[in-house]
C-alpha cells in the first residue's frame, strides 16, 4: 500500500472514510494537518525524504496537541520500529502487507477512540519495554565515543535497514547487531531505533560543512 493507492481505494467510500487530502512529503503533510485538521490521519513511516520520517511527522503532530488520531503505515515488523509507532503518538498500526480491510477497521476503530493494537503489536511493545531500561544522555559528543563498528551500525539503521539486513551486510549475527545497538543507545543516550536516527539527523545539521572555516 503507497499513498496514493491507500488513498484512490479509500476514496469511493466503500469503507465509509472521506478522504480529504494526501500527500509524500513531510512538510506538505503537516502544513495539510495543521489546515484541515482531519479526525484520522494515515501516516507512512518512509515518506518523500526518507525512511523514519513518518515518525518524525508524528512526533511533531503531537507536539501540536491536535485533535487529529494518527495511525502509522508500517514497512517493517523489526519490534523497536512498531514500539516507536506507539511512542510517537499513533493510536494504530498497520504493516503495509496487510489486506486494505484491515486498514479501514483500524481507522474506524482509532476515529472511535480507540487503540487499534494486535496481539503482535502488544507482544513487540511488552517486550521492547522489558528489555530497554530508561537513559539519560550521559555525553553530548555520544556519536564520537561510537567505535567503528558501532559507527557501522548506526550509518546502517539511519539508512532504514532492519537487523537482520544489517547483521547480512556485516557479516555479524543478529544477536550480534542488538548488542552494538544497546551499545550505542547507552553512549549517545536513547533507548530506541527511531531516536538513534533523529539524533544522528540533528548532530549532521549541528554539524559545520566542509567549508566552514
Amino acid at each position: 500500500m503507497n499513498c496514493q493507492l491507500v488513498a484512490s481505494a479509500l476514496r469511493p467510500r466503500r469503507h465509509g472514510v472521506s478522504v480529504i487530502a494526501s500527500t509524500v512529503g513531510l512538510r506538505e503533510a503537516l502544513a495539510l494537518l495543521k489546515e484541515r485538521a482531519p479526525d484520522v490521519a494515515v501516516i507512512s513511516a518512509h515518506l518523500q525524504e526518507g525512511p523514519f520520517e513518518g515518525y518524525r511527522l508524528l512526533r511533531e503532530l503531537h507536539a501540536l496537541e491536535s485533535r487529529t488520531r494518527a495511525i502509522l503505515l508500517l514497512d517493517s515488523r523489526e519490534r523497536d520500529l512498531v514500539f516507536d509507532a506507539f511512542r510517537c503518538g499513533a493510536r494504530g498500526g498497520v504493516f503495509r502487507d496487510e489486506p486494505l480491510k484491515t486498514l479501514g477497521k483500524c481507522i474506524h476503530a482509532v476515529h472511535a477512540g480507540q487503540v487499534w493494537a494486535s496481539s503482535e503489536h502488544l507482544g513487540y511493545v511488552l517486550e521492547v519495554l522489558s528489555r530497554v531500561p530508561p537513559v539519560r544522555l550521559r555525553e553530548g559528543r555520544g556519536i564520537s565515543l561510537l567505535s567503528k563498528r558501532e559507527a557501522d551500525v548506526v550509518h546502517l539503521v539511519a539508512d532504514g535497514l532492519t537487523n537482520r539486513e544489517i547483521a547480512v551486510q556485516l557479516g555479524l549475527s543478529e544477536h550480534t547487531v542488538r548488542n552494538y545497538l544497546f551499545r550505542v543507545f547507552e553512549k549517545v543516550g536513547v533507548s530506541t531505533r527511531v531516536e538513534l536516527v533523529l539524533y544522528c539527523l540533528q548532530e549532521r545539521q549541528r554539524s559545520p560543512g566542509p567549508n566552514a572555516g
